[in-house]
């Protein structure tokens, strides 16, 4: 994800400031839907996790299906909300000289939330089986994919038409097809694999099976809405500002997923460890489980602050050579720096919490952090004081602190309840 996304924003930026521009409202826009559907499929991880350390593996296979029949409806329904929010992107406020860029290129990223939907649930299923290396080698394939088609695409080389930004989005479309044909054709194929799919094969469509994913998946997901929602609707702020805000702001998210992709990493490796000890009922093993982990993620967490205090200028002249974009991005270090051990604390508890399988709390925390608490707070800093961009940033730092008190106090709980049974 970090090698992509850098791959992406910098050939994308060193193109035309525009692009870069339009990249980061579109990007920033269907952050929403992609992590809503990234965590509906999250659902999957502690009852598939479950099923597995009780050594039931032909309901593993039965619960991916059920697990993909509710996320393809639910990622089809994504879509065709966001297509209807493709006619009111005149209304949003964005420099009316991007929305030509932004319009082709908004339409290729609707195309790939349904393939990056059916991934996600076979890889949710390969992680909950500690098989995590499949999915990570098809990621790392598609991202070469995606880099080369950037090459090809976006300048136009090997005599293919130089089709700048929408030539990436076409870029990532094709690599987000790519990876669920792969790991469909491995669940199927591979004999390691054959009892997960007799199991997809042979158990009924059965209603309880449908239920317990809706039910576990929702919260989940609707939590992941919430707080992407959240950092997507700065990004529209930031183009209140100015088309050098946007572009700016999509510098400092870029650089920050140095950071976000690593501690996701680790949180979800703590996420189907706990669910594994959940399924046999050992309390004390997701409590240390989870405290080891937050402790590499902490440590993450101080690699990262110190990279980007120390050579964050540098990184951010990789991704444009507009001065004007860069004296902005240049500003964003020290806010950047400050919400990194928020960040990973609520990632590692968050996850914690998703892996006992008791999900409810983990939206009304984003509902209270992010949106009652967090976008006030970004919209008084940065339009109120008059902090603007650098506002706008600082603003995270709140809603993560908010949220990484509350989901600590929630995981907490939970193992109690978990130890009451």
């Amino acid at each position: 994800m970090i090698i992509v996304g850098f791959a992406d924003t910098k050939m994308v930026g060193l193109y035309a400031t525009d692009a870069l521009a339009s990249a980061s409202f579109v990007n920033n826009v269907f952050n929403v839907p992609i992590l809503g559907c990234l965590g509906f499929t999250f659902g999957l991880t502690p009852l598939i996790g479950s099923l597995f350390s009780q050594k039931r593996i032909t309901d593993c296979g039965g619960m991916v299906k059920a697990g993909l029949v509710v996320n393809l409806f639910f990622a089809l329904l994504a879509t065709l909300l966001m297509s209807g929010v493709y006619f009111a992107l005149p209304y949003l406020g964005q420099p009316e000289e991007l929305l030509p860029l932004i319009r082709p290129y908004y339409i290729i990223a609707a195309l790939g939330v349904i393939p990056v939907t059916v991934f996600n649930v076979f890889a949710q299923w390969a992680y909950a089986i500690n098989r995590t290396r499949l999915p990570m080698w098809i990621i790392l394939f598609s991202n070469v994919l995606n880099i080369f088609g950037n090459w090809l695409l976006i300048y136009g080389n090997w005599g293919l038409p130089e089709l700048g930004l929408t030539g990436a989005g076409i870029s990532t479309l094709v690599a987000r097809v790519v990876c669920p044909l792969i790991i469909i054709t491995i669940f199927f194929l591979k004999h390691d694999y054959r009892e997960y799919a007799e199991g997809f094969r042979g158990v009924a469509l059965r209603g309880v099976n449908l239920r317990r994913v809706f039910t576990t998946s929702w919260p989940v997901s609707l939590q992941m809405i919430c707080e992407t929602c959240a950092f997507s609707l700065t990004a529209v702020m930031a183009g209140w500002i100015s088309a050098f805000s946007l572009a700016a702001l999509q510098i400092i998210l870029i650089v920050g997923t140095l950071g976000f992709c690593i501690y996701y990493s680790m949180a979800a490796a703590v996420s189907v460890l706990v669910a594994n000890a959940n399924g046999l009922g050992n309390v004390d093993e997701m409590r240390r489980v989870s405290f080891c982990g937050y402790r590499i993620i902490l440590m993450f967490a101080t690699c990262s602050s110190t990279l980007f205090a120390l050579w964050g200028s540098a990184l951010m002249h990789q991704f444009s050579d507009d001065p004007q974009v860069l004296a902005i991005a240049s500003t964003l270090i020290v806010p950047l720096v400050l919400y990194q051990y928020a960040d990973a604390t609520q990632i590692c508890f968050a996850n914690a919490l998703r892996g006992t399988g008791q999900v409810m709390p983990m939206l009304w925390i984003a509902v209270i952090s992010y949106l009652i608490i967090g976008l006030p707070s970004t919209y008084f800093i940065a339009f109120t004081l008059d902090m603007s961009t650098y506002g706008i940033v600082l603003s995270w730092s709140v809603s993560l602190v908010v949220a990484a008190v509350l989901y600590y106090r929630s995981f907490i709980r939970a193992t109690k309840a978990v130890a009451a049974k």
